[in-house]
C-alpha cells in the first residue's frame, strides 16, 4: 500500500482542491464557504512516479467536548494517526492567522512528520505570506498553487525527504524508476485529467470487486450511524443536526468474506427547498453515489414512516436501474409497529408498483437491534439482481403468456405480434422482444408482462426492463418483386 498522506489545516484553505489535483478527480466537493469537508475522504494520489493514500479532513476548529467542531477535530486526530506524513496548508494570500499558530503548536507535539504547505501562491503578492511561516516552526514552506497545479515538483521533493528522514521508503511498494528522468512537465496536470468523477472505483463489474452499497435517506435518518456501527468504527461524524454529511463517503468493509464499498451520502430533501448552492452540490454528489451503486439502501425515519421524498429517492433507485431495499431505522421506539408496517406495505405498492416485493428490514442504527437483518437482504437481492433467464426458458415463458392472454390488435385490426426474445443484460435483467408493431403495444400489457416474469422467474423486487424491437417481415421483399 505504500505510504500515506493526511492533508490539514484550518478551514478554506484549500485542503479538498489539493485533495482532488493529487487524486487527479472532483472526488471532493470544493466552494468558498468554510468548513465544507467534515468527515474525512479517501482516496489514491499521484505525483510523477509517487503514489500513496491520500486523507482530506475537516477544517482545524477548536469546539466545546462533544459539539460539532470537537467532533470534526477527532476525525482529523485520527486522519494524522493514520498517516505517514501530514500536509499543513495554510493561505499565502491570508498570511499566517492565530489558528495556524495554535493548530501548527499542535501538529509539532505529535509524531507525524509536517510538511508545511503555503497554498494560493499565484503571483508575487504573497511573498510577505510565505515568509510569515518560518513564525509556525515546520521547516520552510513549500510554495503551491492547488488550483492551478503549480509547485507540485518541488511536494514531491519535500515529501520524499520527509519519509526518508523518517526512515520510510516512498518507493517501497513502486517499480523502481531513475529519479534523474523526472521532468518538470510530469507534475503538471494533463488534459482532461481534472473531470469531474464520484469515484474511482470502475462500474464494470468484476469477480473481485467490492459490492458497492450506497445509503441514502432524508436528512437525519441515520446513514452515518448505520455504517458507523456496520463497520464498528466512529469513522463518520454523527449527531442530532440534520446534515452532518456533505461529500459522499466511502468505506471499505468485509461482510462475512465480502468486500463491501459502503457510500455514506448526504441526505436528500426536496428539490424546491434546496436553495443553498453547497447543499446543491451535496444532493448532486448523493445521485452521482447512487448512479455509481450497485445495491442501494434506502433508509427511513421508521418515526416519520414513507413520505413524498421517500418515494421520490426509491423511484430514482428504480428509474437508475439499481437493487434497493429499504430500512427502518429507529424501530425500537416505534409504539404501532404494525400500522408503519403496513403504510409501507401500501405505499409501495400503490405508488411503486414496480418495486414490488422489494425486501423491508427494521432496526435500530444506534443499539445496532436488528441489523443482523440487513446484509442478508442485501446479497438476496444483489443476487436477484444479476439473475439470468435462459434463451430457450425465456421463449418457452413467452409463449405461455401469450396463449394466457393474446397481445391487442394494433389500429386496422391487425394484431400485434410478438415474436421471439431474449435477455441481454443482467443489472438490472434487461429483455429485448421481436415484434411487428412495437410502437402500438400498450403500456398495460408490458406492465402484465413484467408482472408475469417476476412472478415466474422469482425477481421480486428489482427493475425490470423490455426492449421492443420490430421484426423484419421475410415476406415483404418478395412481394414487391412480384408485383
Amino acid at each position: 500500500m505504500g505510504f500515506t498522506v493526511a492533508i490539514l489545516g484550518r478551514p478554506n484553505v484549500g485542503k479538498s482542491t489539493l485533495f482532488n489535483r493529487l487524486v487527479g478527480k472532483r472526488i471532493a466537493i470544493v466552494d468558498d464557504t468554510p468548513g465544507v469537508t467534515r468527515d474525512r475522504k479517501h482516496g489514491r494520489g499521484k505525483i510523477s512516479d509517487l503514489e500513496f493514500d491520500l486523507i482530506d479532513t475537516a477544517g482545524l476548529e477548536e469546539g466545546e467536548p462533544g459539539s460539532l467542531s470537537d467532533r470534526m477535530r477527532q476525525q482529523t486526530q485520527a486522519a494524522l494517526n493514520e498517516a505517514d506524513v501530514a500536509l499543513m496548508l495554510y493561505d499565502a494570500r491570508a498570511g499566517v492567522t492565530p489558528m495556524d499558530e495554535h493548530f501548527a503548536t499542535w501538529l509539532r507535539r505529535g509524531d507525524t512528520p509536517v510538511v508545511l504547505i503555503a497554498n494560493k501562491c499565484e503571483g508575487s503578492a504573497v511573498v510577505d505570506g510565505i515568509y510569515e511561516a518560518y513564525t509556525l516552526g515546520l521547516g520552510d514552506p513549500v510554495g503551491l498553487s492547488a488550483e492551478h497545479g503549480e509547485g507540485l515538483a518541488e511536494l514531491y521533493n519535500e515529501i520524499v525527504a520527509t519519509l526518508e528522514k523518517a526512515g520510510v521508503d516512498p518507493y517501497a511498494d513502486e517499480a523502481e524508476d531513475d529519479e534523474d528522468n523526472v521532468r518538470e512537465e510530469d507534475f503538471g496536470p494533463e488534459e482532461g485529467d481534472m473531470e469531474y468523477e464520484f469515484t474511482d472505483h470502475a462500474m464494470d463489474a468484476e469477480e473481485d470487486s467490492p459490492l458497492r452499497l450506497a445509503i441514502v435517506g432524508r436528512p437525519n435518518a441515520g446513514k452515518s450511524t448505520l455504517i458507523n456501527f456496520l463497520t464498528e468504527q466512529d469513522r463518520l461524524i454523527t449527531g442530532p443536526e440534520a446534515g452532518l454529511t456533505r461529500d459522499s463517503i466511502a468505506v471499505d468493509w468485509e461482510w462475512n468474506g465480502l468486500p463491501v464499498k459502503l457510500f455514506d451520502t448526504a441526505g436528500l430533501r426536496k428539490k424546491s427547498n434546496i436553495t443553498d448552492k453547497l447543499e446543491k452540490l451535496s444532493a448532486s454528489d448523493t445521485l452521482w453515489a447512487i448512479q455509481y451503486a450497485e445495491v442501494v439502501v434506502l433508509l427511513l425515519d421508521a418515526e416519520r414512516g414513507f413520505e413524498r421524498q421517500d418515494l421520490k429517492i426509491a423511484e430514482r433507485v428504480a428509474n437508475e436501474g439499481r437493487a434497493l431495499v429499504i430500512a427502518l431505522n429507529k424501530w425500537d421506539v416505534v409504539e404501532d409497529r404494525l400500522a408503519v408496517q403496513r403504510q409501507i406495505k401500501d405505499t409501495l405498492t400503490k405508488s411503486l408498483p414496480q418495486l414490488k416485493g422489494v425486501p423491508v428490514v427494521t432496526f435500530s442504527a444506534l443499539t445496532g437491534k436488528g441489523t443482523q437483518h440487513l446484509m442478508p437482504a442485501v446479497e438476496e437481492i444483489y443476487d436477484t439482481w444479476n439473475a439470468r433467464v435462459p434463451t430457450a426458458a425465456f421463449n418457452r415463458w413467452l409463449a405461455d403468456v401469450l396463449e394466457k392472454h393474446p397481445t391487442p390488435s394494433a389500429a386496422g385490426g391487425r394484431r400485434i405480434k410478438i415474436r421471439y426474445g431474449a435477455q441481454i443484460k443482467a443489472r438490472p435483467p434487461t429483455f429485448k422482444l421481436f415484434c411487428n408493431k412495437p410502437e402500438d403495444l400498450p403500456d398495460s400489457y408490458k406492465r402484465y408482462m413484467e408482472n408475469e416474469l417476476r412472478r415466474d422467474f422469482n425477481l421480486p423486487g428489482i427493475p425490470v426492463r423490455f426492449t421492443f424491437k420490430k421484426s423484419e417481415n421475410p415476406y415483404e421483399g418478395r412481394r414487391k418483386k412480384q408485383r
